[in-house]
């Protein structure tokens, strides 16, 4: 077991030094393979936990646990049973949040400090909590048709069936919940493949499913690389693959699921314009605008990391900006006031400081950090200095490719006709932000933007209730709100002549 030294962490009896198995049918199994592979703490390269490694023959059996939970005991409990669980799985949450933010941090770097603090309850047992509430709330509806005679109408909503979800690293608890949330609601089933880099607070979550009595086989949950991915997105029983990713990976799942034509959502990538106006309260705006790229160590895929600045303000928001990203904090995640924790893994740093070498061959002008971070407990670890390009052209590679880590790309502009066209001049569509007083120019702007979500004088705001998705190669589907109850259910026609 790990030794936690922060003053005030507590013990973790979860890691107790025994390798992690996968969740399948409501047991805890061993993969197939016997395989195990390390989860490695991002802040001081060090192994926390050995999980199973799942590969095709593990899928199998996870999607006929899910079936066979879907077609049993799951669909005659009814919506409120249904609800009551979800209930309590965000009770839980909530009692071990502090847990699942450790282990968070351990296995992909986010800063303990940083994570989603002061808000009370966690956003997560929120997300459960609003779909909890549409679990009694799906409905078909009473059609008047224009048939001849005593004809009835009517449709019903049913759930989708089994549902492969494959989640990223970058944001462990959310992405997890984010997912199970509507599966639970709507009465489908699921199997959850979290990324190999960050398995260790789902699996947690699994422990937490297994104590307040979810019927076996309704989660089921797979850690592995990607022949587990591959495997349940291929696969003939699957209904249904939600996935949050890169787009890369998002085009090979389209391709697989073209077998039996399985039902696809995608959350994919970004390379988000964040437009300020010379108009605009920089004191607000600079820092807003530097974490919407820094938060999380840049590793959010809807960050503003194209910063669009109006010329008359250009060089006093670049100072600024700069500035502020040398005042942050880069440290272990575990420490409680760093700011800016490493990126996931070596090969997470390698790729992020390969692009900042290329911004610099490209001409890009480097303000503030662009480097890799070695000095003292940081040459451990995988750490990259909050960095800024001013002088960005748009056709270089740093302003058209998602980096996913903590650097910012500062360009100018002289109107908003310009900027709106330069912002939409990119194969993704996931996010924008605005920062201005004119809330007309807000208004024409927002309408612009060729994005799923729009933040105004803020940035990285979200609700359960709001949906969240994007256009382009962002991908399709949405994710949270009711829309996203729409992604897991079939409708049903029902025609009855009543003579």
């Amino acid at each position: 077991m790990p030794t936690l030294s922060h003053p005030g962490t507590p013990a973790l009896p979860f890691l107790d030094g025994r390798p992690k198995k996968l969740l399948i049918g409501g047991r805890w199994e061993e993969a197939a393979s016997g395989r195990t592979f390390p989860s490695v703490n991002p802040s001081t390269g060090e192994t926390v936990a050995e999980l199973a490694e799942a590969g095709s023959e593990d899928a199998d059996r996870a999607v006929a646990a899910a079936r066979a939970a879907f077609e049993g005991p799951w669909r005659r409990l009814t919506p409120r049973d249904r609800q009551a669980l979800m209930w309590a799985l965000a009770d839980a949450v909530q009692e071990h949040y502090e847990e699942l933010q450790l282990l968070e941090a351990l296995d992909m770097g986010a800063p303990i400090g940083k994570q989603r603090s002061g808000r009370t309850p966690p956003w997560e047992a929120e997300v459960l909590r609003y779909f909890a509430g549409w679990a009694t709330k799906i409905h078909g509806e009473t059609l008047q048709n224009s048939i001849p005679g005593s004809v009835f109408s009517y449709t019903l909503k049913e759930p989708v069936g089994v549902v492969a979800a494959i989640v990223p690293w970058n944001r462990p608890i959310s992405n997890a919940i984010w997912k199970m949330a509507p599966v639970l609601a709507t009465g489908c089933t699921m199997v959850l493949k979290p990324a190999e880099e960050a398995g260790l607070a789902a699996l947690r979550i699994g422990e937490l499913l297994t104590e307040i009595g979810l019927p076996d086989g309704v989660v089921n949950i797979l850690t592995g690389y990607g022949e587990a991915g591959a495997a349940l997105s291929g696969h003939p029983g699957v209904d249904k693959v939600a996935f949050t990713g890169s787009t890369e990976v998002g085009r090979r799942i389209v391709e697989a699921s073209a077998g039996n034509l399985k039902r696809v959502s995608l959350e994919l990538g970004g390379k988000s314009p964040d437009v300020v106006f010379a108009d605009a309260d920089l004191s607000r705006a600079i820092p807003g605008a530097a974490w919407g790229v820094f938060s999380n160590s840049g590793q959010i895929c809807c960050a503003g990391t194209r910063i669009f600045v109006e010329r008359p303000v250009y060089d006093e928001f670049v100072e600024g900006v700069s500035k502020f990203a040398d005042g942050l904090k880069v440290g272990d995640s575990l420490d409680r006031t760093t700011k800016i924790g490493p990126v996931v893994s070596a090969e997470q740093l390698e790729r992020v400081t390969g692009y900042l070498d290329l911004g610099r061959e490209e001409g890009a002008r480097t303000t503030a950090g662009g480097r890799r971070l070695e000095d003292g407990d940081l040459a451990k670890g995988y750490f990259v200095a909050p960095t800024v390009f001013a002088d960005v052209r748009d056709d270089m590679r740093v302003a058209q490719e998602e980096i996913f880590g903590p650097v910012a790309c500062v360009l100018p502009f002289d109107s908003l006709e310009e900027v709106a066209a330069r912002s939409n001049d990119t194969s993704f569509g996931l996010s924008g932000g605005i920062w201005t007083r004119d809330v007309g120019k807000a208004h024409r702007l927002a309408q612009e933007l060729q994005t799923g979500t729009v933040w105004v004088n803020t940035m990285l705001l979200f609700d359960p209730a709001v949906p969240f998705g994007g256009y382009k190669a962002s991908g399709y589907g949405r994710e949270m709100g009711q829309h996203s109850l729409d992604e897991y259910l079939n409708v049903k026609s029902v025609w009855i002549d009543t003579a």
